[in-house]
């Protein structure tokens, strides 16, 4: 079994801690676009940037930031 990254969850985790992207942008030291990127799925974070953001919205890991779909082996014939 595999997995690939499905849709990014950071917008809901904002709202769940009453913060805005600009404020995250801010504490990470980084471009409020950068965020809305993420946000709007236009590009997928990095596991450094993940780890930091998972930090600051204390999730405990970054894979919390994604929805995960998991990829069934294929039998070979």
């Amino acid at each position: 079994m595999a997995y690939r990254i499905g849709r990014c969850l950071l917008s809901e985790k904002l709202e769940e801690l009453e913060m805005t992207p600009a404020e995250l942008a801010r504490r990470l030291g980084v471009h409020r676009q950068q965020v809305d990127k993420w946000i709007n799925g236009k590009q997928k974070m990095n596991m450094e940037s993940a780890k930091n953001v998972a930090s600051i919205l204390n999730l405990d890991h970054g894979d919390q930031l994604y929805e995960w779909i998991i990829i069934p082996n294929r039998k070979k014939a």
